[in-house]
């Protein structure tokens, strides 16, 4: 597949597995998970960036140590050899084979076989960048924030080279703002609870494609008080109407999709003839 995020979108919708693709006994944010989620047809993987006691980055979500692995510890206390003890647990709380996976192996394991999205990134941003850098992914990975100006600075500081989305929860003129800063700029985040809101019109993703820039949308569901596409959902798709809940997706031409269930979402794309664009 082609290393280029622009070009990738110009020839398919997008699929971001958000954590992998989690299910009975694999959890999020594994290497199983991971590889399930490329076997389903997923072309990007999303993880999250927890830093060791020793400096070394993992794949973990932050505060989330008792529910996925039924512990009290966390993360940045740990060193790494008591971190290669830890052991996820399934939804029954029952301890299961897989460990927590550092970037170094997921970079490794996945480098030019898809896209990978560094969630957290502006809670490590020299680490992540240099690491990025170590394994020669500029290209393949791709780093992402709010618009507020600390955050952008660090981008300039630490990422200036590496594909960059912003997110936004408002217009604000933050597009025009990107493009004069000194960043990778590829896209832009939209997160809106209504379909009235400028950031899901025509116009709005129009304007960004005519400048070359991709438009991520989020299908999943983390807490369901928050929308983040105006609940046109994994949820509204699974269980009651898929062309309410992602076909409407699909139709406003949105350029990646984060879900949490890539192959149900490739396949209604591609039976739907709306997964190819050439």
């Amino acid at each position: 597949m082609a290393m280029n995020l622009y070009e990738a979108a110009q020839e398919r919708v997008i699929i971001t597995a958000h954590r992998g693709a989690a299910a009975g006994n694999i959890p999020c944010n594994t290497i199983g998970a991971y590889d399930s989620a490329l076997a389903q047809g997923a072309d990007m993987i999303e993880i999250d960036a927890s830093l060791s006691a020793d400096g070394t980055l993992y794949s973990f979500h932050p505060w989330m140590e008792g529910p996925h692995l039924g512990t009290d510890l966390r993360i940045p206390n740990l060193h790494d050899d008591e971190i290669k003890e830890l052991r996820y647990v399934n939804y029954d709380r029952a301890k299961t084979e897989w460990g927590v996976c550092s970037f170094d192996e997921i970079f490794e394991r996945y480098k030019n076989r898809c896209f990978i999205n560094v969630d957290k990134f502006g809670e490590h941003p020299k680490e992540i960048c240099d690491l990025i850098r170590k394994h020669n992914m500029q290209d393949q990975i791709v780093v992402k924030s709010g618009p507020n100006k600390e955050s952008l600075d660090i981008i300039e500081q630490y990422a200036p080279e590496i594909a960059y989305l912003c997110v936004i929860g408002k217009d604000d003129n933050v597009h025009e703002m990107l493009k004069s800063r000194n960043i990778n700029y590829v896209g832009l985040e939209v997160i809106f609870s209504e379909e009235d809101s400028p950031l899901c019109s025509e116009a709005f993703i129009e304007k960004l494609h005519k400048d070359n820039k991709i438009v991520w949308v989020n299908s999943l569901i983390y807490d369901y008080h928050a929308q983040l596409s105006a609940r046109h959902s994994d949820d509204t798709a699974l269980a009651y109407d898929m062309e309410y809940g992602w076909g409407w997706l699909a139709n406003k031409n949105f350029d990646i999709i984060q879900t949490d269930w890539p192959l149900a979402l490739k396949v209604f794309l591609e039976n739907t003839g709306r997964r190819f664009r050439k």
